[in-house]
């Protein structure tokens, strides 16, 4: 799906199945799925809740989008295209910005099972690692099937280099996050490979390689997280 509307064609009965195809014809991958009457996700009452996030397709696609050209393109391009999908879907689009008051991605996102508390605080998904970008969420009045989850958190048995990997230590294990250590560190002159290639300790969680996340997407978040 690109800035000219590319038509989709829908199935009349939703799925999961479905929406995961719908997600990829845009760029977006699921990242999980929870139902909130069994799973007790804040903010919803029953249905079916779906968690988008950025494939490895999408920058591409991003930067064949009008929102390219103006300010804030990955969200308004985020907004566009979900809320798109929640029209001819049927469902209900929420997204992590915007607010306040904002979306409980959070919660959302440890009920859905499939993502889990790092040793240094930050998300870990079952599939892209610490190189996360939900980028939103639809929610259905129906309960359709959802794969069950079995998978236990990644980070059990992992020798957690996320925790000693970054230069100044402000992702560590005792802290958490320093976040003046780090504006401070991306400031410099040494902080340029982070600018330009990505937050290395989210790098380093060995299942980061699975979001195939292109360099100049990662500097573009860095960039919008620490303007020169």
């Amino acid at each position: 799906m690109t800035g000219q509307s590319t038509p989709l064609t829908y199935a009349p009965a939703i799925s999961y199945g479905w929406v995961g195809r719908v997600a990829h014809q845009a760029g977006l991958i699921v990242m999980g799925a929870t139902h909130p009457r069994k799973s007790g996700a804040k903010g919803l009452d029953g249905g079916t809740l779906v968690l988008l996030g950025a494939g490895s397709a999408f920058w591409t696609v991003l930067k064949t989008s009008l929102e390219w050209q103006g300010p804030d393109p990955v969200d308004r391009w985020s907004a566009r295209v979900i809320g798109q999908m929640a029209q001819e879907l049927g469902g209900q689009a929420h997204f992590p910005f915007g607010g306040p008051p904002y979306a409980p991605f959070i919660d959302w996102a440890l009920k859905s099972q499939r993502t889990f508390s790092s040793p240094v605080g930050a998300l870990v998904h079952d599939t892209v690692g610490m190189m996360i970008s939900y980028r939103g969420a639809l929610h259905f009045p129906q309960e359709f099937n959802i794969p069950e989850v079995t998978t236990a958190s990644p980070c059990v048995e992992c020798p957690a280099p996320c925790t000693t990997t970054c230069p100044v230590g402000a992702l560590n294990s005792q802290d958490f996050y320093d976040v003046a250590a780090c504006h401070a560190h991306l400031s410099t002159e040494e902080g340029l490979t982070c600018m330009t290639g990505g937050c290395l300790a989210r790098l380093s969680c060995p299942i980061s390689v699975g979001a195939d996340q292109d360099p100049e997407q990662s500097a573009h978040h860095m960039r919008a997280f620490h303007p020169a």
